[in-house]
């Protein structure tokens, strides 16, 4: 039994590429975030890989992500169940803000607490905590009895709400999630046991597709 789960976070989106929160807002991809869903979708069908469902977030760029990778690999027609418990972390007051604004008007210091510790939340948003409080039971509850049922899994969703998941599945602590960075594109390939922890981890390597 393969116990398959690929989790990618989408593609640069148009709010990435002009260095603004998105949060819960749905920018669209750019070209290279189409670029980059498309590339990861040619490395899993050049390593063989086949899924029987996926899951994404209510937000435009993780589905569409979603879909490209899926084309790529000849699986357009794949049942994918979407759900706002995967969406990216609700950064509230500061959603649509420069980030360089931002570290002018409350401070370098402030700003990467907000972005980067465990337990702070910006202003009328989520933190990293408040966003695995909603993904974690969505996963243990939907996406994890269907991997360890044998089904191969893909799960396309963002930044933080996969930092979440990765927190568990790499058994990180809530200090060291702080420095953890997923690249836009790039699946992280795991591989479970029978006890649900981890047997295995792939990530993609940026250099795998010299011909793009």
């Amino acid at each position: 039994m393969e116990r398959l789960l690929v989790l990618a976070r989408h593609g640069q989106s148009e709010w990435n590429l002009k260095k603004l929160f998105t949060g819960w807002r749905d920018p669209e991809l750019t070209e290279l975030g189409i670029a980059e869903a498309r590339r990861a979708g040619r490395w899993l069908k050049g390593q063989g890989t086949q899924f029987d469902v996926a899951f994404t977030s209510n937000l435009r760029r993780a589905q569409n992500t979603c879909s490209l990778i899926l084309e790529e690999m000849g699986q357009g027609g794949l049942e994918t169940i979407r759900n706002e418990a995967l969406n990216e972390r609700d950064y509230g007051d500061l959603s649509g803000l420069n980030k360089d604004d931002a570290r002018e008007r409350w401070g370098d210091a402030q700003v990467h607490e907000w972005r980067r510790s465990y337990d702070v939340p910006p202003p009328g948003g989520e933190s990293l905590k408040d966003t695995a409080a909603r993904v974690l039971p969505y996963y243990i509850q939907t996406i994890l009895p269907r991997v360890m049922s044998g089904e191969r899994v893909l799960v396309a969703a963002h930044g933080n709400s996969l930092r979440a998941l990765v927190m568990v599945l790499d058994g990180m602590t809530t200090k060291t999630i702080a420095s953890l960075e997923i690249a836009t594109g790039i699946p992280l390939v795991y591989r479970l046991k029978a006890d649900t922890t981890v047997d295995s981890k792939t990530v993609l390597d940026k250099d795998i597709d010299q011909d793009d």
